[in-house]
């Protein structure tokens, strides 16, 4: 960070300060209440508090917020002057994140104040409405009222929400995601049923597209199949209408997913899949023609079919060798993805140790927030293939990381497959180490 971006930082957090009326000495307070509040009192008198906060406001050397103090200022920023949760773009919690960003804080570490903020929102019972910024609150009230009044600021706040509950996923538990994006859901359901202007149909049909795909999802996880199916029947037609096929491709994978774990069989998978393979061969994006192919091989590798798996692995590689500059779905599939359908190819009609060393690979691979979920299901994949390769002790090992990472989301897939493996390593029942893993499913999953 440049000296001129640490001003920048400092200003913004005096700034905050006076729109709040503090003085120095009222902001340490504040932080000193703050922290009683959540159990964790400060040790420090007030005179001490405000020489810190002065510290992070100098002009001349302005410092970064040790990690508690941030800790306790984006709690007490949570909430507007009104009293109520507001973390959406131009709230104070916001523009402290950026004043944090400005002195130097790493974008992990802020991603881990956001997630936490989240947290509390829903602890609260906030739900979208927090994420919202104050004009896109009000722009959104004026929408519903009368859908004719949509305009670009209300979908730009609506698309945001949904890609932080996104990004989410593996940070927040399931159930704590959907609270986040129901309104989400409700509002594209309201305002697709009136009058918007014609110039806006299609970006509100792409945020609904997306909003009913991850609710489908969230739905499948916290085991509500009904209306997770209701969800992805409307993304499937809310995506058809955008125009770009890819969008709709990306609704039957995501389909696809939670239907070969909620329906008996593959054959209902196959048809989404082929679905799928169908809209991204005719849509605009290597990444998701890529994804497409792969999910194929997967399917073609649990009915045993291992010239077909290995065929569409293949293309899923020559799609993601391909120039991808500018693609629309960006880089939401990567090679350490496709490496896991490899693992599962082989798991299926190759080679364990094979399949092992792919798992091993897309898990290494797989360190972002976001990407916790998938890695819990990849490496509980590397498991089975360890129990193939009579290694079944070091299986149950890796499979105690998983438990951790299944109990920390409530992931569906990821329980299921745990239970398989399990299931997979009776022979060895009567091991010590066989029990220990189960009082760890039991304790963590409840089964």
């Amino acid at each position: 960070m440049s000296a001129y971006d640490r001003f920048v930082g400092a200003a913004t957090l005096k700034r905050l300060r006076f729109a709040r009326g503090w003085s120095l000495a009222d902001t340490a307070r504040a932080v000193i209440r703050k922290a009683t509040d959540l159990g964790q009192p400060l040790d420090a008198s007030v005179a001490s508090v405000q020489r810190s906060v002065a510290r992070w406001e100098s002009s001349k050397a302005p410092v970064l917020p040790a990690e508690r103090y941030q800790l306790l200022l984006a709690h007490l920023y949570a909430r507007g002057s009104d009293g109520r949760i507001a973390l959406g773009p131009g709230s104070d919690a916001a523009e402290l994140l950026d004043a944090l960003a400005y002195l130097g804080e790493s974008e992990r570490r802020l991603d881990e104040l956001r997630t936490l903020l989240m947290r509390t929102a829903t602890d609260t019972g906030a739900g979208m409405l927090a994420l919202l910024g104050p004009s896109a609150e009000d722009g959104l009230s004026a929408a519903l009222a009368d859908p004719g009044r949509l305009d670009e600021g209300v979908l730009d706040a609506l698309r945001a929400v949904v890609g932080d509950v996104n990004k989410r996923v593996g940070s927040l538990p399931f159930v704590r995601l959907q609270l986040l994006l129901s309104p989400v859901i409700e509002s594209c359901r309201r305002l697709l049923e009136g009058p918007v202007p014609d110039g806006l149909l299609p970006g509100l049909q792409t945020v609904a597209a997306q909003a009913y795909t991850l609710g489908g999802r969230l739905a499948f996880e916290t085991r509500d199949d009904d209306a997770s199916r209701a969800l992805y029947a409307a993304a499937t037609t809310a995506a058809g209408a955008v125009g770009a096929l890819w969008h709709r491709s990306v609704v039957h994978m995501s389909h696809a997913l939670v239907t070969l774990y909620s329906t008996p069989g593959v054959d209902a998978a196959q048809q989404l899949v082929d679905a799928a393979v169908r809209d991204a061969r005719a849509g605009g994006s290597v990444t998701i023609r890529a994804r497409a192919h792969a999910l194929q091989a997967e399917i073609a590798a649990r009915r045993g079919v291992q010239k077909s798996a290995q065929t569409s692995l293949a293309l899923a590689w020559y799609d993601m060798d391909s120039n991808r500059d500018g693609d629309p779905a960006g880089m939401s599939f990567s090679p350490a993805h496709l490496r896991g359908f490899e693992g599962i190819t082989s798991l299926y009609v190759g080679d364990a140790s094979e399949a092992h060393d792919y798992f091993a690979a897309s898990a290494d691979a797989l360190l972002a927030p976001r990407e916790q979920v998938q890695r819990a299901i990849v490496a509980t994949d590397q498991a089975l293939a360890r129990i193939r390769l009579d290694e079944p002790k070091s299986a149950a090992g890796l499979l105690h990381g998983c438990i951790d990472a299944a109990s920390t989301t409530g992931g569906r897939v990821a329980s299921i497959r745990l239970r398989r493996a399990r299931h997979e390593l009776r022979p060895w029942r009567r091991e010590h180490w066989f029990a220990d893993l189960d009082d760890h499913l039991i304790d963590s999953l409840g089964a």
